[in-house]
């Protein structure tokens, strides 16, 4: 882990792994304005402060998030790249839900657009690529797989992930505390509707 400088008032903690910054995330977040990327943490505060902050402190073992009770997003499993998931992975459609369903996920990070949250721990199976060509519009709901990551579009976009089903559940409201429904940290279980 590094620990750098992010203009005058942030540092960034530069992880190895994705598990690594999620232990950093978990062990911080609580005590400082902290946001979690891929293999980073920035926190936001006066950066001495922060830097004592770190020092003192040791990324947290992130299996414990996965004790919590899950979010359960129920999903109609229909979407247009199931079948090919279930090529490239060789496993029946049927298999491909199961193992979808199978486990929960963990919140890893937020990104893309407000209330999509990018999901690990899944099933080792489901590690497809990302759709050669992107579509111009994915609509909002939509559930996919890209690398070892499960995402569910929060509004109409772009997108170039793997499509296996839909869900009505509502990913991003401004009048809701916290806005995401997802958010660091929280375990995830998708059941079929």
């Amino acid at each position: 882990m590094k620990l750098l400088p992010c203009g005058d008032r942030a540092v960034l903690i530069d992880c190895e792994t994705l598990d690594e910054a999620q232990g950093w995330f978990a062990a911080l977040h609580d005590d400082v304005d902290a946001v979690l990327g891929a293999r980073t943490v920035l926190l936001r505060g006066e950066p001495s402060a922060l830097r004592s902050l770190v020092d003192r402190s040791e990324p947290e073992d992130i299996t414990a998030a996965e004790a919590g009770d899950a979010i359960e997003i129920a999903v109609t499993y229909d979407g247009p790249d199931l079948a090919d998931v279930a090529e490239h992975t060789g496993m029946s459609e049927e298999e491909v839900v199961a193992a979808h369903t199978g486990k929960p996920w963990i919140v890893a990070f937020g990104g893309f657009a407000p209330g999509f949250a990018y999901l690990v721990g899944g099933d080792d199976r489901l590690v497809v690529p990302r759709r050669e060509t992107p579509r111009t519009s994915v609509p909002a709901g939509a559930v996919g797989l890209a690398g070892e990551f499960s995402g569910v579009y929060p509004r109409s976009s772009p997108g170039g992930w793997q499509l296996i089903g839909h869900t009505d559940a509502v990913m991003f409201d401004v009048d809701r505390d916290p806005p995401a429904l997802l958010t660091p940290g929280a375990p995830v279980r998708f059941v079929e509707a």
